[in-house]
């Protein structure tokens, strides 16, 4: 080739290369966006996925950034994110950003979750009552399997349906007016990040100390002018005898008729009292064969001793029925187990207590 030659296609070959401009370098292109993967719910793992990009994601660089309600969560910067307290009722969501070797990026943000809710225990096993449902016993709270571990037990006993003012400890003693009817313990427990849990125990039925081991009849006399009510008397000599803290926690069961009956039981003037014994006293009630005697003059007024310690007149009329009752059952007097201690049913206790306190209702070395 001629050097004219030569030169004229170097100068053509320049020409070419400074009209021909250099190909313009683009960034990656998403066709399709991200998505979320997971429950959103306390505690849960979301997983991200990369989403689609145009050519494929080979040569791409990915990273992730996850959002709550659209702002970056701090730290939260992997392809998976736990859910925990902060996110609770807010919508999550993940940008996946993608970087090409040429170091242009592009950004795709997936769809936002619900709201993230709490999470629900674990239960395994049930909620029980645990010991005997009687009177004079204690029931306590037999309590399943829970995950997590409960920060918070809030306990409330329900007998009869309705609570019991003050018992929020896992254990209570059944009390005298809680026989007949049904007890249960209702149980709401917390941990952060879960719904409250309520558990409930099945009812059960509150008993007497003892089973019935006998059952006795009696009526109901007057003797003498009566200035009181005797439909009051009535009454409250049965609710005594019914009583779960009365000889019913022997297993004696008390069943009034209208006359006749294993024994009587007697509401009868002062005057009238030393009329079934020269050993009984107009100023004090008496037990005479199958005469239960009240004197009426006790049941109004209750005794002087009783009354200058400011013992409730109810309780005095529980502790006479006990008595004299408990006489005609074979129990004779007792005397007092030492200073301070509730001085037994079967002690004169309108006579002397001998350091004890007074005390309406059987003890429990009386009722065995």
């Amino acid at each position: 080739m001629g050097l004219t030659r030569l030169l004229a296609a170097l100068l053509l070959g320049a020409a070419l290369l400074v009209a021909t401009p250099l190909a313009a370098t683009a960034e990656p292109v998403p066709t399709q966006r991200p998505a979320v993967k997971g429950d959103p719910v306390f505690g849960e793992r979301l997983v991200a996925g990369a989403g689609l990009w145009d050519g494929g994601t080979s040569g791409l660089t990915l990273t992730y950034q996850w959002l709550r309600d659209g702002t970056a969560v701090a730290g939260a910067t992997g392809r998976t994110h736990e859910l925990g307290l902060d996110d609770l009722d807010h919508r999550m969501s993940v940008a996946v950003t993608a970087t090409d070797a040429a170091g242009e990026s592009a950004t795709s943000v997936s769809e936002a979750t619900s709201r993230v809710e709490r999470a629900v225990f674990d239960v395994r096993g049930r909620m029980r009552l645990v010991g005997a449902a009687r009177y004079g016993r204690t029931l306590e709270m037999g309590a399943p399997q829970l995950r997590p571990r409960p920060t918070r037990w809030r306990l409330e006993w329900r007998v009869g349906g309705e609570p019991v003012a003050g018992e929020l400890r896992p254990a209570y003693r059944p009390r005298p007016g809680d026989v007949g009817r049904r007890v249960r313990l209702v149980a709401t427990v917390k941990a952060p990040g879960h719904r409250a849990l309520v558990l409930r125990t099945p009812a059960r039925r509150v008993e007497h100390r003892v089973d019935v081991r006998r059952t006795v009849t009696y009526s109901v006399q007057t003797r003498g002018r009566i200035t009181t009510s005797l439909a009051t008397f009535r009454r409250q000599a049965q609710e005594t005898y019914a009583d779960a803290r009365g000889w019913r926690g022997a297993g004696v069961r008390f069943v009034p008729v209208r006359r006749g009956g294993s024994f009587t039981l007697v509401l009868a003037a002062a005057g009238e009292v030393p009329e079934f014994s020269p050993v009984c006293s107009a100023m004090w009630s008496c037990r005479v064969g199958r005469y239960v005697v009240i004197n009426q003059e006790r049941w109004k007024h209750a005794s002087p001793a009783w009354n200058a310690a400011r013992g409730a007149l109810r309780d005095y009329r529980h502790m006479v029925v006990n008595h004299e009752t408990g006489h005609w059952l074979g129990h004779g007097h007792a005397s007092c187990g030492g200073p301070g201690q509730p001085a037994p049913v079967m002690q004169q206790q309108s006579k002397g207590l001998g350091g004890c306190r007074f005390n309406p209702w059987p003890t429990l070395r009386e009722l065995r």
